[in-house]
């Protein structure tokens, strides 16, 4: 595919930023993690925004839209199960419309954008009615067309997973979201619950990145936090994370998810990791400065020299602190003369020197500023 060089910044309608020099955009995959529980759901918001998620995310489904009536009849049994066949399990897990409504004002009146991944068509339409900013498309639904192209026709931003898929299906899902608008963020994803490290593959999303020119994040299903943090390093603009209140409920989704406690420290971890990325060239920072001034060392008498020396490799050593004349000279000093007396352990200084030398800081050099007569008497 033909990448534009720089992926577009997405700005959603309430004005948050998605994109290259934005803050990452953390989600709270809440999915059906509140087991069909309104309290557990309004819990689970709030603590996503203790936690400084920047949104929250759940999931939609009609289960008379998602299953033929041979799947939803089937029988459905095992810990995990909500219900004697899978369709009663699915409707256990589901919240209304108006349940929505309510979960998206308390979203949103704790500063945090509230979006879902839409199912089927029925709950594309609860979405739209509920005017989110943000749509998700699961990555089980990359390869649904039909679905595809509803999405794009609501003219909406779009964040599409990509786990479970080829590039050619990848490909075929951007050009369908991208015939309407180019607000679509790539989520690298592996869609094993939970995922294994080694079948992570973080190098994909330079991958996505090149290969269709979008903002690119990563959709994480592994217990603890590393491949996220890593992810952020290397670019991801939104990381998405399934959430819970507590890992040990029975569910499916829940041992691939963060605690409260889990997730607040990934977006701490997040945040550090920002913050170390802002510089891009090698610098000595203020604070490295003054280190090295405690901590390097200066050319000084190894013995009282006097006026006149010529100066041999004897007559000098190295000491702390390192704020007179740097070890690097020390070729430039040697078979100078001093033009002063230097006691002892007293720093040589450009002003001693009956040549002058480069000293690397601007100086030609032997006026060294402050320098006088007896400025080099254990100067320290």
């Amino acid at each position: 595919m033909n990448a534009p060089a720089t992926p577009p910044v997405i700005t959603l309608a309430s004005g948050r930023r998605i994109g290259p020099g934005c803050p990452c955009f953390v989600v709270a995959e809440v999915g059906n993690n509140h087991q069909g529980d309104m309290e557990t759901a309004r819990r689970m918001v709030r603590e996503a925004a203790r936690a400084g998620a920047d949104a929250v995310k759940f999931q939609k489904r009609e289960t008379a839209a998602l299953l033929t009536t041979e799947g939803a009849r089937a029988a459905y049994s095992g810990p995990n199960s909500f219900g004697a066949t899978y369709g009663e399990h699915r409707d256990a897990l589901e919240l209304s419309a108006d349940q929505f409504t309510e979960l998206k004002q308390l979203a949103e009146s704790l500063g945090m954008v509230f979006f879902a991944s839409a199912w089927d068509a029925p709950s594309l339409g609860v979405l739209a009615g509920l005017k989110v900013e943000l749509l998700k498309v699961c990555s089980a639904e990359v390869v649904n067309v039909p679905m595809l192209r509803r999405m794009a026709a609501l003219d909406l931003p779009v964040v599409l997973s990509t786990g479970m898929s080829t590039l050619a299906q990848v490909d075929r899902a951007v050009a369908e979201l991208s015939a309407r608008h180019r607000d679509i963020v790539l989520l690298h994803c592996n869609s094993s619950y939970p995922c294994d490290e080694a079948d992570i593959a973080l190098p994909v999303m330079g991958e996505l990145a090149r290969r269709y020119g979008l903002p690119v994040g990563y959709s994480g299903h592994e217990r603890g936090l590393g491949p996220s943090v890593a992810a952020v390093a290397r670019g991801a603009c939104m990381i998405e994370r399934h959430f819970t209140l507590d890992r040990t409920q029975r569910g499916t989704d829940h041992q691939a998810s963060l605690e409260p406690d889990d997730l607040a420290l990934l977006v701490r971890m997040i945040r550090e990791v920002e913050r170390a990325m802002g510089v891009a060239e090698k610098r000595v920072t203020p604070a490295e400065a003054a280190m090295a001034v405690k901590l390097r060392k200066s050319l000084v008498a190894a013995r009282d020299l006097p006026a006149g020396t010529v100066l041999a490799p004897d007559d000098l050593t190295v000491k702390s602190p390192g704020d007179g004349l740097s070890p690097e000279l020390w070729d430039a000093v040697i078979g100078n003369s001093l033009t002063l007396a230097l006691p002892r352990d007293g720093q040589l200084l450009p002003a001693m020197l009956a040549m002058p030398i480069q000293t690397g800081d601007g100086g030609d050099e032997r006026d060294g500023g402050d320098s006088g007569p007896d400025s080099g008497a254990g100067a320290a």
